[in-house]
């Protein structure tokens, strides 16, 4: 069975092709590069590489979110947009649970984490249990500190990965102590490969017309109207 993989849901960009198990071709970058400008052409560039034609693959893998909004909606529109022209299944996983991917043999709690700004993160909180990935709390948006403080509670080891985990680092190290264990370089970036594998152990197919991205919190435009519209209710 052949897979292609997309993550643009971030400033990185990967994307791999894997038959049976077996990683073709795989693309990882984490250069600030507009991803409607990129992510066809590496896509096509890699068809290419392993002399392979878009029809040929039976699957598509993609990150769903959460991440920023624009990566999010140039990956799953790629990949929607594919799985129907070519009629094949599609599948959306989680841009945080493909992090803590990375960390397969971590003897602990593994913590995904991408700048969500202002001090902001979006974060899950993942564990390798009988070799499955578990989600122990969903993905959220929510304050480092109180993501840290949550963590702390834990008294565990957490092995924080992301690209933006550097970050916060000094935040982590101070409030998680001897408890935080930081992801070498390697891991930091998302794999479409790893994205693949979440995919294929899901066995979910998605609605291709009905599958939407998962933000995990509303456009700063709408929270700006909302809280002027409080702000109004108010004053009445």
């Amino acid at each position: 069975m052949i897979w292609l993989g997309i993550d643009t849901a971030n400033t990185p960009l990967s994307v791999a092709i894997v038959k049976d198990g077996a990683i073709l071709a795989e693309v990882n970058s984490s250069m600030a590069v507009n991803h409607s400008l990129r992510a066809m052409p590496v896509i096509e560039e890699l068809f290419e590489t392993v002399q392979l034609k878009p029809n040929d693959i039976d699957a598509i893998a993609v990150s769903e979110g959460p991440g920023s909004y624009t990566g999010v909606r140039i990956g799953v529109t790629i990949a929607k947009t594919l799985a129907w022209t070519l009629k094949k299944p599609l599948v959306g996983v989680s841009s945080l649970k493909t992090l803590a991917a990375n960390a397969v043999f971590f003897n602990g709690l593994i913590c995904p984490l991408v700048d969500a700004r202002r001090n902001n993160v979006y974060a899950g909180v993942y564990e390798f249990i009988d070799g499955e990935l578990i989600a122990i709390h969903e993905d959220q948006h929510l304050g480092i500190e109180d993501l840290l403080d949550s963590l702390k509670g834990q008294k565990r080891s957490v092995l924080f990965v992301g690209k933006d985990v550097g970050m916060f680092e000094e935040q982590i190290m101070d409030i998680m102590k001897e408890n935080a264990v930081i992801a070498p370089f390697p891991m930091q970036l998302p794999r479409a490969s790893s994205l693949i594998f979440m995919a294929q152990q899901s066995g979910h197919e998605e609605n291709t017309h009905a599958f939407t991205p998962e933000y995990r919190r509303i456009a700063e435009a709408e929270a700006n109207w909302l809280l002027q519209q409080r702000k109004e209710k108010g004053s009445d």
